[in-house]
């Protein structure tokens, strides 16, 4: 990129999201014009307007914020972090659900039409990416070991695989925001065993897997063609439960583990991902997951790696990477 490329970096995101500063800090550090904006913002603070069919561009539009403005044929990339959607909470049930679907879809739209900026990530593409059995195929097929895992509704098959596998564990097969009389509560990688398994579990897909007789767990961050790679010690069995305790080292993947990860988001069309990797007894590499808009944030205050001076530069590149 030319010092005299003004076209702007689009950063979709909530107020507070402290990692998407940090790639802004180095985006400014770079003189990259930048665009923040959140959907939940729509209104005064936040106004989209776009033609389509009577330019010779397929879209001609602006994106405006209270201090910046992005002209849409000219954006570089698009940063899609964090961001949230309105709920209208001051409209009618009906009105509101009417009235957030219009956002999605208007607002969202346009911005899914755009094809000539980089996305890290497009969200069409992360939410295709974020189904935990698909990821499992996918990472057996590109080699990776896969522990044995089940999903099913169905009680007396998930009693005989607990059984069989000696010792289990059951997770969540999609992390979603739960508060029962108000209290927050999220749902670890927990043990479980057959005796505990009764009839609720038909009411919903359960997801169980063999636990892995693990040394470590490692968070690796995929940004374009960087890899960051950090060794988490502990003795929890899901280390997300309590991160004062944790230990981090940074490693070097082997490289059929590298390679691997990066066919995995080339397959799913992703530029970044953050994979969970666990490492055995016998020094051999599972696979747990990938969040594909995963936190690294706290990674790189712990260990020094540059993730955000990685996820610049591919911004900063946008199209002609």
């Amino acid at each position: 990129m030319t010092a005299t490329d003004e076209r702007p970096v689009v950063v979709a995101t909530g107020a507070d999201d402290v990692t998407a500063d940090m790639v802004i800090t180095e985006l400014n550090r770079c003189d990259v014009p930048v665009v923040r904006f959140d959907p939940a913002d729509i209104g005064e603070s936040l106004t989209v307007s776009a033609r389509f069919g009577a330019c010779p561009t397929p879209v001609v539009g602006e994106l405006r914020t209270p201090s910046r403005t992005a002209d849409l044929p000219n954006v570089r990339a698009v940063y899609w972090r964090r961001p949230e959607w309105p709920t209208f909470p001051r409209l009618s049930s009906d009105d509101a659900r009417f009235a957030a679907a219009q956002v999605r879809h208007g607002l969202g739209g346009v911005l899914y039409a755009l094809d000539g900026p980089l996305w890290v990530n497009h969200p069409l593409r992360v939410a295709a990416a974020d189904y935990k059995p698909a990821q499992l195929v996918h990472a057996q097929q590109l080699g990776l070991r896969v522990p044995p895992t089940l999903v099913t509704n169905d009680p007396v098959e998930a009693r005989e695989f607990v059984r069989s596998q000696g010792n289990a564990i059951s997770k969540t097969l999609r992390w979603t925001a739960y508060a029962p009389d108000g209290v927050p509560l999220t749902g670890w990688a927990d043990p479980v065993s057959a005796e505990e398994i009764d009839d609720s579990v038909r009411v919903v897909p359960h997801l169980f897997q063999a636990r892995v007789d693990k040394v470590a767990d490692l968070r690796v961050l995929v940004v374009g063609r960087h890899t960051f790679a950090v060794r988490i010690d502990s003795e929890l069995l899901d280390w997300r439960k309590d991160y004062s305790a944790l230990a981090y080292t940074v490693v070097r993947l082997p490289g059929r583990v590298r390679e691997a990860l990066h066919a995995y988001l080339g397959r799913l069309k992703l530029v970044s991902g953050s994979f969970d990797l666990a490492v055995d007894r016998a020094g051999d590499y599972w696979w747990l997951e990938l969040n594909p808009n995963g936190q690294w944030g706290w990674l790189e205050t712990e260990t020094g790696l540059p993730m955000s001076a990685a996820f610049a530069d591919l911004l900063t590149r946008g199209d002609s990477r």
